[in-house]
């Protein structure tokens, strides 16, 4: 199918003028959609949990095989590297998707609903992509179709990076983001640009979305352990109750937002997602644990947060005599989009979607381990709408729930946005 598919991009015309090359990308996208759309559904059919992706990158591998393009696999773990070398010199692009699912059993009846399950943290959890990187996965697919039917026109390298664990790696393990730079992804060829993006089930279909600077916050797991004394529930004068501590660190960690922090210059939020303590109705138990998420727009602000929840808890907890220890693990950065290459590359979101359908955005306190790409290179992330045509931005099922849903149909906006990058970007930063 794949090779039928290529063959009919590479017999449609195409000119030299940047007004014929996107003519010529929207028609090419236009003829692939249907096959973008194939690939997504089977995907979204198949999910496997972060740090499984072995049939999805077994999936890609067989596609991109059929594009002559110099294939690296278990990059990372389970990710796929895919390097595109263009008939002339030029910079050395890299196209980034994130490739695995999440422990959620799906609760949308449709004909290509995931009805996997398997085994996570000792339960048998479903199996859905219900954050969109079926379709990311699908997209860049796309993208690395068209481009290399295209390859005659290319005057640079393409590196197409498909990774795995975006959602989360196994305890004790960086995810996939890091471990694909650890392992030579970015270097050879070096990288001197990364773009990616992600579909969001609340921005209308077709819609692109970006700004520069912070665009996704930071995400910090911190851990704290109480330990206090244990007594009977009749007699807590003996004991220090471990849970009543627990509760004063709770609403001591909200007035570091509320009172510690400058939220005029970006948001902050803490939240405790699991609070575990004692099995039974009158023991009081002699330790208490609590786990949560920070969540920033500003690397400073990230550390100085951090401090305070230290600082905070271990004196709390210190005030009724009992201790209080605390972990904090740095899971992503902020996502930082290069000023100066957002503001340079934008037009190229407008030659994909259309002027009208392109807009600045507020950043998002979800995390991207894509922050990691950039410490690396410049780069810039950008979100592609999903939403239904008509539907209500406020009732939108949520991302990582067993609701999510995206609207499928134009994929072909985040395929043309992603060949305008390339091209455009090739073109302003010619090798001299």
């Amino acid at each position: 199918m794949l090779s039928r598919l290529l063959l009919i991009l590479l017999v449609l015309p195409l000119a030299s003028g940047a007004q014929d090359l996107t003519k010529a990308i929207h028609e090419q996208a236009a003829a692939i959609l249907p096959q973008v759309i194939e690939w997504r559904r089977y995907l979204h059919q198949h999910p496997e949990l972060s740090d499984r992706e072995v049939k999805t990158a077994q999936f890609i591998v067989e596609h991109l095989q059929q594009l002559g393009l110099d294939i690296h696999t278990e990059v990372g773990g389970h990710g796929v590297v895919a390097i595109l070398r263009g008939k002339k010199q030029g910079p050395v692009i890299a196209l980034r998707a994130d490739i695995d699912a999440l422990p959620i059993t799906e609760r949308v009846d449709l004909p290509f609903a995931s009805h996997d399950s398997t085994q996570f943290n000792g339960q048998t959890v479903g199996v859905m992509h219900a954050c969109g990187h079926d379709s990311h996965t699908a997209m860049l697919l796309g993208a690395a179709t068209i481009l290399s039917s295209m390859r005659d026109k290319l005057a640079g390298t393409v590196v197409f990076l498909f990774q795995p664990c975006e959602e989360g790696a196994p305890a004790g393990m960086p995810g996939g983001a890091m471990r694909m730079i650890s392992q030579g992804a970015l270097d050879d060829p070096k990288v001197d640009v990364v773009f990616g993006l992600h579909i969001i089930s609340n921005i209308p279909i077709g819609t692109l979305e970006y700004k520069q600077g912070s665009i996704m916050a930071s995400a910090d797991q911190f851990d704290i352990h109480i330990k206090g004394k244990g007594s009977h529930g009749s007699q807590p004068w003996l004991g220090i109750d471990p849970i009543v501590v627990s509760a004063q660190i709770i609403m001591g960690l909200q007035t570091i937002v509320s009172r510690q922090e400058d939220i005029t210059k970006a948001p902050v939020v803490i939240s405790v997602g699991s609070v575990h303590a004692g099995n039974r109705f009158n023991i009081i138990p002699e330790t208490a644990d609590l786990v949560g998420t920070i969540r920033t727009l500003e690397p400073a602000m990230q550390k100085d947060v951090q401090e305070r929840i230290k600082r905070t808890a271990t004196s709390i907890a210190a005030a009724s005599g009992a201790t209080a220890d605390v972990s904090i693990d740095t899971k992503t950065l902020v996502t930082y989009n290069d000023s100066a290459l957002t503001a340079q590359m934008a037009p190229s979101l407008q030659k994909a979607a259309g002027a009208d359908h392109v807009h600045v955005t507020k950043a998002l306190m979800g995390a991207e381990d894509f922050s990691y790409y950039g410490q690396k290179a410049p780069s810039m992330f950008f979100f592609l709408g999903g939403m239904p045509a008509g539907a209500d931005p406020a009732k939108a099922p949520a991302h990582h729930t067993a609701d999510f849903y995206i609207d499928d149909s134009r994929l072909d906006v985040g395929v043309m946005a992603f060949c305008q990058l390339v091209f455009d970007y090739e073109r302003l930063h010619p090798v001299k």
